[in-house]
């Protein structure tokens, strides 16, 4: 095989004796040539993670910072013991202790734990240590510098058969350590992959692949086999958190397969993140659910607006000129709903809605706050629409009202009551997750040919029943 990239998480190098399962794993594979490293993690449920204490020492850089710098050095010594090296730990310590009257930004700080537990690391495998400052380019406003990266990541990696780059960080051109947003090691995986022309992308975490569910909500959810680029883009951006979102596209635009392990569990296969994973034959009707809370609905109704030209145009640009993303846009016959960040919202709704009010005079103007947009993809196994009626079916039984409702693609996006969120994804997932759709030999899938149907029938009959006691209308069910 060609050059397999690894990237550890904090979990799998969070002490001496993890950082020994990494280094089994490492060495058992001579394809896996470039290793990507995060700084500890947690231990144990109730332990700090380096980087939380690299936080807080540069919080407290005018204060009483002695107890946690001796924390982290405590924390990196019995890595350095365990392993059996010498890194010169005091000095790189004392390095970081004067840069604290020196006006460095915390984001230097942040970086120093995937520093040192990477020399650590480089040191144990006898590898080169490439420092992700000389690496992994930031433009002095900010964001990344793709093309730079490349470019100087191509060049060190041609010099080393075999290196450790640190994750998370890079710099800038005149050497002001930048970081990426939480779990941005993922990112630096992703660059160093592509930079290599890499087989794979080895993605070395504390759970066996992306799960299909969060395990907080439902009881021991299997992961994802195989997925594409383009829905794990979505689970990860609608709350699933085992890859970093912005981990995909360097991988993505080279086809660069994403490999998501277990350290713990190494044999297991994980999760496969290709361009086009084949459908299944008897697979899973739906492939994860996730979401994202914090979210609020802005409804606009008028009559007669149906035909107007212009409307999305303006309504949109309202939004977009208040800095407001918007991650989501409805139409019906006379309504619009706009789905957005709360956060991002709050400081400018007063004036968006003085505006709409303006512009349109609308009959009803509605805001829905606390909110959660929920994500849930299709395998693809299942005819077109049959995922649609039974995700339809599953909430009206549990009695989860949606104020929106999408469907693109494989994705089905709906925002609902953050209180009803849990609730929601254990009906979601018991009524699609633990589906297996089956395709008959020479025929097309079918409704009758997914199994159980008979339990979606009594939720059916169930829902008919109830909403008869309340005086409403039966629902018409398949």
């Amino acid at each position: 095989m060609g050059i397999k990239v690894a990237k550890f998480g904090g979990s799998s190098l969070a002490s001496g004796e993890q950082i020994a399962k990494a280094v089994a794993i490492i060495t058992a594979d001579p394809d896996r040539r470039y290793v990507v490293a995060s700084a500890p993690g947690k231990r144990s449920a109730d332990d700090i993670k380096v980087t939380d204490l690299l936080y807080q020492l540069w919080e407290n850089r005018n204060g009483s910072y002695q107890p946690i710098l001796a924390a982290i050095k405590q924390r990196f010594a019995d890595i350095e013991a365990e392993l059996g090296v010498e890194i010169g730990l005091d000095a790189h310590l004392a390095h970081i202790e004067d840069h604290l009257t020196s006006g460095v930004g915390p984001e230097y700080y942040a970086s120093r734990g995937e520093y040192l537990n990477s020399m650590l690391l480089a040191a144990h495998l006898g590898w080169k240590f490439v420092d992700s400052a000389n690496v992994v380019r930031f433009t002095a406003a900010g964001p990344l510098d793709a093309d730079q990266t490349e470019a100087r990541l191509v060049e060190a990696l041609a010099k080393y058969d075999r290196a450790v780059i640190p994750g998370f960080y890079g710099a800038t051109e005149d050497g002001v350590v930048k970081t990426f947003s939480r779990g941005g090691s993922d990112v630096t995986g992703a660059l160093v992959a592509r930079a290599a022309r890499a087989e794979v992308y080895e993605n070395w975490t504390d759970v066996s692949g992306i799960l299909v569910a969060d395990p907080r909500i439902v009881k021991s959810p299997p992961s994802i086999e195989r997925v594409t680029y383009v829905a794990l883009r979505e689970l990860t951006y609608l709350g699933a958190t085992v890859l970093h979102e912005d981990a995909i596209t360097p991988v993505r635009e080279r086809g660069i397969p994403i490999n998501i392990r277990n350290t713990n569990e190494p044999t297991h296969s994980g999760t496969w993140i290709e361009a086009t994973p084949p459908v299944e034959k008897d697979g899973p009707a739906i492939l994860g659910v996730a979401g994202k809370p914090g979210y609020t609905a802005v409804t606009i109704h008028k009559a007669q607006w149906a035909g107007t030209f212009g409307i999305a145009t303006v309504l949109l640009r309202l939004f977009a000129d208040a800095r407001v993303a918007v991650d989501l846009a409805l139409t019906g016959v006379d309504t619009w709903t706009i789905v957005v960040p709360s956060a991002t919202l709050a400081p400018a709704l007063d004036s968006i809605l003085a505006s709409i009010r303006e512009l349109f005079a609308p009959d009803t103007l509605d805001v829905r706050a606390d909110l959660t947009l929920m994500g849930i993809v299709e395998s693809g196994s299942a005819p077109r629409g049959w995922v649609t009626a039974r995700l339809a079916d599953a909430l009206v039984t549990a009695d989860i009202p949606t104020h929106a409702i999408a469907f693109t693609g494989d994705l089905h996006v709906l925002a609902i009551d953050t209180s009803q969120y849990q609730k929601a994804v254990r009906a979601i997932y018991s009524a699609l997750a633990e589906t297996r759709v089956v395709v008959m030999k020479g025929k097309p899938p079918t409704p009758s040919a997914t199994l159980p149907f008979g339990a979606t029938k009594r939720r059916a009959e169930s829902t008919a029943s109830r909403r008869s006691q309340r005086g409403q209308a039966p629902l018409s069910h398949p």
